[in-house]
């Protein structure tokens, strides 16, 4: 079992950045994937990005390519999510999550994962 605990949220005006960080404790942080999700009141939880457990392989949302970029530093137990160019539309909750599972091919979907953290808000102004 993993305990994912999300930090860096905030105000951010449109157009600027803001990292998020995801400190895993418990099971050993390099074997799970992880993910960064995010949710707005009344829509599901929606798939930011993901990351192997290495780090070499990264998957984005197509909205999020190009502006966001997640990394992973095992060595800290922890993931990042860089997100540049903010819009107000970014606007969220983001979960990260983990999953321990070694899959054949994977899907991006929030079924995947089986452990969440409790979330960070994150507001952009315009």
């Amino acid at each position: 079992q993993v305990q994912l605990v999300e930090s860096g949220g905030g105000l951010v005006q449109a157009g600027g950045s803001s990292r998020l960080s995801c400190a895993a404790s418990g099971r050993t942080f390099s074997s799970y994937y992880m993910g960064w999700f995010r949710q707005v009141p009344g829509k599901e939880r929606e798939f930011v990005a993901d990351i192997s457990r290495s780090g070499g392989i990264t998957y984005y949302a197509d909205s999020m390519k190009g502006r966001f970029t997640i990394s992973r530093d095992n060595a800290k137990n922890t993931m990042y999510l860089q997100m540049n160019s903010l819009k107000p539309e970014d606007t969220a909750v983001y979960y990260c999550a983990a999953d321990f599972r070694v899959r054949n091919v994977r899907l991006h979907q929030r079924n995947e994962y089986d452990y969440w953290g409790q979330g960070t808000q994150v507001t952009v102004s315009s």
